[in-house]
C-alpha cells in the first residue's frame, strides 16, 4: 500500500517586514562597520556591542515571524519562541486586532500574519457597494471598476490567511497523525547574542 502524498507546508509571512529587516539590517552593518573600521579609543568596542544587541533583536522582529502550515501541525515561529500545535490540539484561529491561535488552552500571537485594520475596512467597504447594487469605485476617473467588481468579494489579507488556517484545521483536525500536546521553543539562537549584546552595552555605559 502506497504511502500518502505529504505536501510542503504553507508559509504565512509578512513580506513588508521582511524588506524592513533587510534594510534596517544592511544600515546597522554601515553604520557598525563604519565605526569598528574608523572609530577610535571605544568606539570600536560599542560598535561591537551595538551590532551584538541591534541584529538579532532585529531579526526576530521582522526576519523570524512565520507560520508554517502543514498536513500535521501547525507551527507559529515568533520573535523569541516558536510554538508547535498538531492540528487536533488547535482549538481556535481568529483575527481580531492581532491574529491568535488558542490550542492546548493557552492563547498565542502569530506575530508573521500583522491585522490591517484599514485593509479590513477597505474590503468591507468594498463588498457592502457591491450588495447594495453600487458600482465599485476605481481608480481614475473610475477607470478599473468593471475589473474589480468581477473579482467578486473581498478579504483583507489576514482574514483570508485566518480563514485557510481554519479550514485546514478542520481538514486535518481529526487525522491520528495530527494529535499531540502543544510545544514551546525558546529560540536561544536570538535570546543568546541579544543579551551578550545588552550586557556589554550596560557595562561600557557603567564604566563610561
Amino acid at each position: 500500500m502506497s504511502e500518502p502524498v505529504k505536501y510542503a507546508d504553507r508559509v504565512y509571512r509578512s513580506g513588508s517586514a521582511l524588506v524592513a529587516g533587510v534594510l534596517l539590517l544592511g544600515l546597522v552593518g554601515w553604520l557598525g562597520g563604519d565605526a569598528l573600521l574608523r572609530g577610535d579609543g571605544r568606539t570600536p568596542v560599542t560598535a561591537v556591542a551595538a551590532m551584538l544587541f541591534a541584529a538579532p533583536l532585529i531579526t526576530a522582529f521582522t526576519l523570524r515571524p512565520a507560520v508554517f502550515a502543514g498536513d500535521e501541525r501547525l507551527r507559529v515561529r515568533n520573535p523569541f519562541r516558536t510554538i508547535v500545535a498538531p492540528w487536533g490540539s488547535v482549538e481556535e484561529i481568529r483575527a481580531r486586532y492581532s491574529c491568535e491561535l488558542l490550542a492546548g488552552g493557552r492563547k498565542y500571537q502569530m506575530w508573521s500574519i500583522p491585522v490591517s485594520l484599514r485593509a479590513r475596512n477597505r474590503a468591507n467597504r468594498f463588498n457592502e457597494r457591491a450588495e447594495s447594487g453600487q458600482p465599485p469605485r476605481g481608480g481614475l476617473l473610475g477607470l478599473g471598476a468593471g475589473a474589480q467588481a468581477a473579482e467578486g468579494p473581498k478579504t483583507a489579507p489576514a482574514d483570508a490567511a485566518v480563514a485557510e488556517l481554519r479550514e485546514l484545521a478542520e481538514r486535518h483536525g481529526e487525522k491520528e497523525s495530527a494529535q499531540g500536546p502543544v510545544t514551546v521553543r525558546w529560540s536561544y539562537a536570538i535570546l543568546v547574542p541579544l543579551a551578550a549584546g545588552a550586557v556589554a552595552l550596560a557595562v561600557l555605559w557603567l564604566t563610561a
